[in-house]
């Protein structure tokens, strides 16, 4: 990935994402593999120490993708979630991978499956946990 912007993960989110690659099967692989990689380069921080301008789990975002030229509001939500999010997006998507820890104005170049490449930045963080004190979701 050639931009690769610094990342800041809330910690809870960080132990539950490894649990989620962990338990990845081979249709989920690709994706779980990126963001193992994410995580092992972010910063992982407490839920309460978390920037309001950083995409952490259950926030609703609003982003571009600059591939498509195509802004997009989704809310990051676990693959368990995603049937009852009406915007939902999951972090084991490939773009939904792509988003967590970025911070207001970060680009990334986030590799897709069969070998493309999505270019994402982040325009607005519309609702995010920790802005509002929810720290152990």
């Amino acid at each position: 990935m050639s931009s690769r912007p610094p990342l800041i993960i809330n910690r809870l989110d960080a132990e539950r994402l490894q649990r989620l690659i962990d338990q990845a099967d081979d249709k989920d692989r690709f994706v779980a593999d990126c963001l193992e990689e994410e995580l092992e380069r972010g910063e992982v921080i407490d839920p309460e120490e978390i920037p309001a301008d950083v995409v952490s789990m259950n926030s609703q975002v609003q982003f571009t993708d600059l591939t498509r030229n195509r802004q997009m509001i989704r809310t990051l939500v676990y693959p368990h979630a995603l049937d009852a999010t009406e915007d939902g997006i999951s972090v084991m998507a490939p773009i939904g991978a792509g988003l967590i820890g970025l911070r207001i104005g970060d680009e990334i170049d986030w590799p897709l499956p069969g070998g493309g490449v999505a270019r994402l930045r982040v325009d607005a963080i519309l609702w995010q946990p920790e802005r509002e004190g929810q720290f152990h979701r």
